[in-house]
């Protein structure tokens, strides 16, 4: 119930549209009722020219507790019966057309509303998680919950939540005119009702926990293709197509089972009620043969009640099956849930204080860290570092040694164990988050481009920037050239990940985005270590354009890319092992020295850029 109350509390922004339309249902409701009463004067009056000469009862009036009558019937007056009738029947269908109709609307409206809202909360939820989040949680697995999860939440609270008003009300109705014709009849012919209701909602907790496993099994067919799609060239290069299509087929079987389990259950409660129906039927034309022949009910009497029982087992049945499909959704909504509920490792503070600029240092100050999800695994323990505002410093060392883990540690992408990362003597922990970010461009070895225009790659996260703006950072970070080459020029569209453009280019737009945001200090993590010489000549022409006026942290592998660099410091398991300018460390006999040895001296060429 919790759930479903959570559920349902993304429709109170649209309260008007609710209530309108549980007005508008609750006459539609009203006229399934008229609709059973006026079968009474058809069969008792209009069908019926011999009827003798009383007063037959139309309706009840639901306020004055008593009926009103259709006063003094001779055969004479048949016609004006059928008249008042014909027309109460127009009436009757045209308003339960309207009111269906706009109800409708407005309920379908409220509720694809609410549920944009709540696909609208969890993006930007997911989006504010931190990188562990991202460690522990797949793509397609997050895809899939916030798509085909929701999804099933909207089928639930758009046409099924009106078709629940509908049905209720409609029952409602038929209830009360079941209770009117005869309520002692009516007590035993709705006694059937709990040996329904009990079996429907065990069936209903069963359809819940199918639902959450249909989920779980979506989500791994939704990883499987977002995995083969993006890696189609890996997939291909080790020729495994048929492995591929093997898992894909698998995981679709297994999602087969679960959804026709979810039919099996869910279709139970149909032959339950029309079986229990069947017998309330046999026993009640049994009862008014009996009934007939002594005189005290008449054939419209009878008819009504039996129209009235029979059309109210089909909103109980139609109710029983939008139960199922709400415990479907609540199964859906559960993981929803837990990614809303998932409590943010990387939030700001309150009342946060900006960082207005950049003028001193960015410290590391006895930093110690581990990754969350691998605590017995890489970890810095007590690291000192000083970076001054216009230095370039460069983080050098082997594989693992904990290059990128530093410079994650500067805007937050991580927070440290112990110690502190500080800028201009302030924690980043205690400064907002956006106001740090944007003192901090990045340029990484695996540049990612959106499916969009070159311009809107460029200029992204700074809507409305003048079209000079991109074409100078363009050409500042050599790119304009090639750009212009492109069939639309800068309205091209790049594809997916920058797919239709070369390494080299891509890279040049990452530079031209990042010269763009213009911030003081600047990333740089093997930005050129993926590119051919030609590629990394241009690329490095663009990067010392770049770095021109910035603090610069530089990760490089290749060693030619950090000569120059103001101080370079060496890292090893965490730690870091020598500081120095490359003159004063290349006779050091150090890890450095032995690293440049590795890379330029045994392939007989010394690179200085």
């Amino acid at each position: 119930m919790r759930q479903l109350l959570r559920l349902l509390s993304y429709g109170r922004r649209y309260w008007a549209h609710l209530a309108g339309s549980v007005v508008l249902m609750a006459v539609a409701g009203a006229t399934q009722g008229m609709m059973a009463l006026l079968i009474r004067p058809i069969f008792d009056r209009v069908l019926n020219p011999r009827a003798p000469n009383t007063r037959v009862p139309l309706f009840p009036h639901p306020v004055l507790h008593h009926q009103i009558y259709l006063d003094q019937f001779v055969p004479s007056q048949i016609g004006n019966v059928w008249t008042m009738v014909a027309f109460a029947i127009l009436v009757v269908f045209l308003t339960k057309g309207i009111c269906d109709y706009v109800g409708n609307y407005l309920i379908s409206y409220a509720g694809y509303s609410a549920v944009t809202d709540l696909r609208n909360t969890v993006f930007e939820k997911v989006l504010k998680q931190g990188a562990e989040f991202f460690e522990t949680h797949s793509t397609g697995r997050l895809m899939s919950s916030i798509m085909n999860d929701v999804d099933k939440v909207q089928v639930a609270t758009s046409q099924i939540l009106a078709d629940l008003l509908r049905q209720l009300f409609s029952a409602i109705a038929l209830a009360f005119v079941v209770m009117s014709n005869d309520w002692k009849l009516a007590l035993v012919s709705l006694t059937v009702l709990p040996f329904v209701v009990i079996p429907t909602t065990r069936i209903g907790r069963r359809i819940r926990r199918t639902s959450r496993r249909t989920q779980e099994k979506q989500a791994e067919l939704t990883q499987i293709l977002q995995e083969t799609i993006s890696g189609h060239m890996v997939v291909k290069a080790f020729g495994a197509e048929g492995y591929e299509s093997r898992r894909f087929r698998d995981a679709a079987h297994k999602l087969l089972k679960t959804n026709v389990r979810y039919v099996l259950q869910q279709a139970l409660a149909s032959p339950l009620i029309e079986m229990f129906a069947a017998i309330t039927i046999v026993l009640l034309l049994t009862y008014a043969r009996s009934q007939i022949k002594l005189g005290t009910l008449t054939a419209g009497d009878f008819t009504s009640f039996v129209i009235a029982l029979l059309m109210l087992y089909e909103p109980v049945k139609r109710l029983v099956g939008i139960h199922n499909i709400f415990e479907q959704a609540l199964g859906a909504s559960q993981r929803v849930f837990e990614h809303l509920d998932h409590i943010e490792e990387i939030v700001d503070k309150p009342n946060a204080p900006k960082l207005t600029g950049f003028r001193g240092a960015v410290v590391y100050e006895n930093v110690s860290f581990c990754y969350p999800g691998v605590p017995n695994g890489f970890q810095v323990r007590g690291l000192d570092l000083e970076v001054k505002a216009g230095e370039v410093v460069a983080l050098v060392g082997p594989s693992g040694a904990g290059k990128t883990t530093l410079a994650n540690l500067a805007p937050r992408f991580y927070d440290v164990t112990a110690g502190a990362v500080k800028i201009d003597g302030i924690d980043v922990r205690d400064a907002s988050l956006a106001s740090l970010r944007a003192l901090i461009g990045i340029v990484a070895q695996d540049t990612f481009l959106f499916n969009d225009t070159v311009a809107n790659n460029i200029a992204y996260g700074r809507p409305g920037t003048p079209r000079e703006a991109i074409r100078s950072a363009a050409e500042t970070a050599l790119a304009h050239d090639f750009i212009m080459a492109l069939p639309q020029g800068y309205e091209t569209v790049v594809g997916d990940r920058g797919v239709k453009l070369s390494g080299g280019q891509r890279q040049r737009l990452a530079i031209a985005r990042a010269l763009l945001k213009n911030a003081p200090i600047l990333i740089l993590d093997e930005a050129t270590s993926h590119l051919d010489t030609e590629s990394e000549m241009l690329v490095q022409k663009a990067l010392a354009n770049l770095m021109e006026h910035r603090t610069v942290i530089v990760i490089a592998h290749r060693l030619s890319t950090i000569r120059r660099a103001d101080k370079i410091v060496v890292l090893e398991n965490g730690s870091v092992r020598e500081v120095g300018t490359h003159e004063e460390l290349i006779g050091q006999g150090g890890i450095y020295q032995r690293l440049h040895e590795l890379q330029f001296e045994h392939a007989g060429t010394v690179v200085d850029l």
